[in-house]
């Protein structure tokens, strides 16, 4: 079974750090774009960041540009989201997901066919 398996999650007060990781189990997505999607209660699942599949570009929302950076491992079996300058309103679960995009499309849920079971983030003010 193809799985993503996401760690590095946590509370964490308003101001500090933390990096997320994202695994795979079964396969290799060394071929996918990889991103980084969040979902608050009562919200719906949005946009945080992405690779594309040769880790030439990257993609991020406007609230987290300049504090969160997604890079992938030497090995590309690795996919890490560093967040700096944690706020409040970043507190969710955010999920890692793989997929065949390009541009624009790489932030929408749509185009990702793999999904992790999500990892928790609380920022206490």
């Amino acid at each position: 079974q193809v799985q993503l398996v996401e760690s590095g999650g946590g509370l964490v007060q308003a101001g500090g750090s933390l990096r997320l990781s994202c695994a795979p189990s079964g396969r290799t997505f060394s071929s996918y774009a990889m991103g980084w999607f969040r979902q608050a209660p009562g919200k719906e699942r949005e946009f945080v960041a992405a690779i594309s599949w040769d880790d030439t570009i990257t993609y991020y929302t406007d609230s987290v540009k300049g504090r969160f950076t997604i890079s992938r491992g030497n090995a590309k079996n690795t996919v890490y989201l560093q967040m700096n300058s944690l706020k409040p309103e970043d507190t969710a679960v955010y999920y890692c997901a793989a997929g065949y995009c390009s541009g624009s499309g790489c932030q929408k849920v749509g185009p990702y066919d793999y999904w992790g079971q999500g990892t928790q983030v609380t920022v206490s003010s």
